[in-house]
């Protein structure tokens, strides 16, 4: 199932094992298959992962988009569709409503994006009468596999909220903490990401990082364990962190990196792609389901890590929070 875009994603050693990927693939495995629907998978990428995903045993694809199209690129590819449910719909924006609906129906417990923009589905997801809103912010989840980094290192948010608030960062924070602890991984060290370690008044982002670990002090942020602002070198690097004088159970050895915004968190989880062969996969939080935002370039394992990630914590969702508002 290799494709030109994964060679391109791949890093210079292609061959890394994904050690943190292959326990949470083998996890997803051993979970009941968890029923997915798939918003218009109609080229190779999107539909290759989800026959893949099934084939392992990590999701039950409901395929959601043209059939004509899906069944042609089954063939073209010589992906086996035996089994796969697919609901025929005439256009990207149907798949899309239709995809949300089945979730919000009870037909399905993820939502994965297929080859459609991120945009046209995510317009579905945060509609008020007909979406998948909750009372929290919906962001978004890099879990990377970094081959010289001895945990799973997750960084939020590079692909959502583009200037997030106090506010939004706050829920940034809360849903990154309670993937982390439903993935299995326990209580987060959460590193609130600037250019400095030391509150500056004229760098916003100090700012809010002293606030957030004041409410997670106050209890208004429950379940890790923050600091911040932390710079990126004394946030994963305890030679770093000592060099500096800083004391902290976070410093240097940071599991969660929230970055002050978009920009800076996409830079960060793309040089760490394409400059430290690490993977990157992804997943959406904060709406009714998990929901998988796969790309073209991403690897095939970080495509699979992706769906495992999602099932695990779907999984979880369902055992601890049966009913979600």
């Amino acid at each position: 199932m290799k494709t030109s875009s994964d060679t391109a994603a791949a890093s210079p050693s292609s061959a890394t094992v994904r050690k943190h990927y292959a326990r949470l693939v083998a996890a997803a495995g051993a979970l009941p298959a968890i029923t997915c629907a798939v918003a218009h998978p109609c080229d190779e990428t999107s539909l290759g992962a989800a026959v893949e995903a099934a084939r392992l045993g990590l999701l039950k694809p409901i395929l959601v988009g043209p059939r004509a199209r899906i069944e042609a690129t089954a063939k073209k590819c010589a992906f086996n569709l035996d089994g796969l449910e697919i609901v025929d719909t005439p256009h990207s924006h149907a798949s899309a409503a239709e995809a949300v609906a089945l979730v919000r129906g009870g037909r399905a417990s993820l939502l994965m994006k297929g080859s459609l923009h991120t945009d046209e589905l995510m317009h579905e997801v945060v509609a008020h009468a007909t979406g998948l809103r909750t009372d929290r912010r919906i962001s978004h989840v890099f879990i990377m596999d970094v081959p010289r980094y001895p945990y799973p290192l997750f960084i939020t948010d590079a692909a959502v909220n583009i200037f997030p608030d106090l506010t939004t960062k706050a829920d940034i924070v809360r849903n990154a903490i309670d993937l982390h602890i439903g993935l299995g991984l326990g209580e987060p060290r959460v590193a609130i990401l600037s250019a400095v370690e030391q509150i500056n008044p004229v760098i916003p982002g100090t700012l809010d990082a002293a606030a957030l670990c004041k409410m997670a002090h106050r209890g208004q942020i429950k379940g890790g364990i923050l600091d911040g602002p932390l710079a990126m070198d004394n946030a994963i690097s305890e030679e770093a962190a000592r060099i500096k004088g800083i004391v902290s159970p976070v410093a240097g050895r940071a599991q969660v990196l929230v970055v002050p915004d978009l920009e800076a968190g996409n830079m960060l989880a793309k040089n760490l792609v394409f400059l430290a062969d690490a993977g990157a996969a992804g997943i959406v939080l904060g709406a009714r389901v998990p929901i998988i935002l796969t790309s073209r370039a991403d690897s095939e394992r970080s495509r699979l890590a992706s769906c495992a990630v999602a099932a695990i914590y779907a999984d979880y969702l369902a055992r601890t929070r049966p009913v979600r508002a």
